[in-house]
């Protein structure tokens, strides 16, 4: 297949000769083949002439959900990397959300075998423990040699330090990243909102910011004694940016995200008690958000994750205490980054960390493979259902602020376009 995107605007390329230079690309079996300031097309080419369109390498998820295999009515592989190709993502990290959960290595390569040929290129993570549980240690290295990208219980904490100190220690013979989730159970317990004078005022049992901090200061005293790698997923808190970023300065391997979502709305939207809002790690307060954005600038947050988790609309759909945690992002996060960012460093933060799961990093040149998001910069509107592409509707971003249309991506010797 041979597609000519015309006139359209490089953001973040290769080399600072192309970065917001407007150029015509030439594509031909999955390969660029030309970059110029004026290219005709021959033969059997697709033409892309769009106004105000811009490109830029594909971009990367470092954390998200499906249903496959176990609750196939939420989110299906197949559908899932079709969502996230819309939205522009030409590679995503999937999270250990499944059931069962990954814990052998067949089970990664099922997860392989059932993204084969998409465009989007899916990266499974697995277990750190068997059956998620905090108790044993999976097989690490048979699974790493079957292609998982890092080891992490979702969203279930390490309890135990000694095992985590092992797994550190044991996966530095294969260079593998240990994931922890930042919460403490003992000082969360029950708790489904930040701690703090919205909670109280709606009388909803808090979560401390105390509790993702110390678990996140322990964890990283683990790490300065044992060396290794060590992802600290979705961070919520203003200490925990000060947190990583101490160790960051003291040379510690450690890296984080952040959820789109935690990056531009508040605990105070859930004054309405609605159960969109209800997510893990909880909306925070306003100096929290703010301490964010700023580590996203800085670079002390190395990843913002759309946090994408897909669920049954039962489990939304019932009063604020029994609703379960999460909301799916993929289609609302560049909109969102983009409303908050300039563009320049929306991509940069869309694209950049692939070597942090040893993924090569993708290239805008001439012959190399085209892997590649189309978007524009300019729209401004509210999202709203109609945007919402995943089976589940379950999303926290409709009626926000928006700026910026994602058109379509190219990678994979394919090509997916938005109506």
């Amino acid at each position: 297949m041979n597609i000519l995107l015309k006139s359209v605007t490089i953001v973040n390329g290769n080399t600072k000769s192309l970065h917001l230079k407007r150029r015509d690309i030439l594509i031909k079996n999955g390969v660029i083949d030309a970059i110029d300031t004026k290219i005709e097309p021959s033969g059997n080419t697709k033409v892309i002439d769009i106004k105000n369109l811009h490109v830029s390498v594909g971009w990367f998820d470092s954390g998200v959900s499906f249903g496959e295999p176990g609750y196939e009515e939420r989110e299906t592989i197949e559908n899932g990397l079709l969502t996230a190709a819309k939205s522009g993502f030409t590679d995503v990290i999937l999270n250990t959300s499944s059931y069962p959960t990954p814990d052998s290595a067949s089970d990664i390569v099922y997860l392989k075998n059932a993204a084969k040929n998409q465009l989007t290129g899916l990266h499974p993570l697995a277990n750190l423990t068997v059956k998620g549980d905090g108790e044993v240690l999976a097989e690490l290295f048979d699974m790493k040699n079957a292609g998982a990208l890092g080891f992490y219980d979702y969203k279930h904490p390490m309890q135990n330090a000694n095992l985590l100190k092992i797994a550190l220690q044991y996966a530095q013979n294969f260079e593998g990243l240990v994931f922890s989730f930042p919460s403490d159970k003992s000082i969360s317990g029950k708790g489904i909102v930040n701690e703090g004078i919205t909670s109280t005022k709606l009388g909803l049992k808090g979560i401390p910011a105390l509790a993702e901090e110390l678990q996140i200061a322990r964890d990283l005293f683990i790490l300065e004694y044992t060396g290794g790698k060590l992802f600290i997923p979705t961070i919520s808190t203003a200490s925990s940016v000060k947190l990583i970023s101490d160790a960051k300065k003291k040379g510690l391997q450690v890296y984080c995200s952040v959820a789109a979502h935690n990056l531009v709305i508040t605990d105070s939207t859930l004054e309405d008690f609605d159960t969109q809002y209800k997510v893990m790690p909880p909306l925070r307060t306003a100096t929290d958000m703010k301490a964010l954005q700023k580590g996203v600038k800085n670079g002390t947050i190395d990843f913002v994750t759309s946090d994408h988790t897909p669920l049954n609309v039962e489990l939304k759909h019932v009063e604020f205490d029994n609703a379960d945690f999460g909301t799916i992002g993929l289609e609302s996060t560049f909109g969102m980054l983009n409303e908050l960012l300039d563009v320049e460093d929306t991509i940069e933060l869309l694209t950049k960390g692939r070597s942090v799961f040893g993924m090569k990093e993708p290239e805008l040149k001439v012959g190399q493979p085209a892997n590649l998001s189309l978007f524009t910069t300019d729209d401004v509107y509210e999202f709203s259902e109609d945007q919402i592409l995943s089976s589940s509707k379950n999303s926290i971003a409709i009626g926000k602020p928006m700026k910026g249309k994602v058109v379509g991506t190219i990678a994979n010797n394919q090509l997916v376009l938005n109506k």
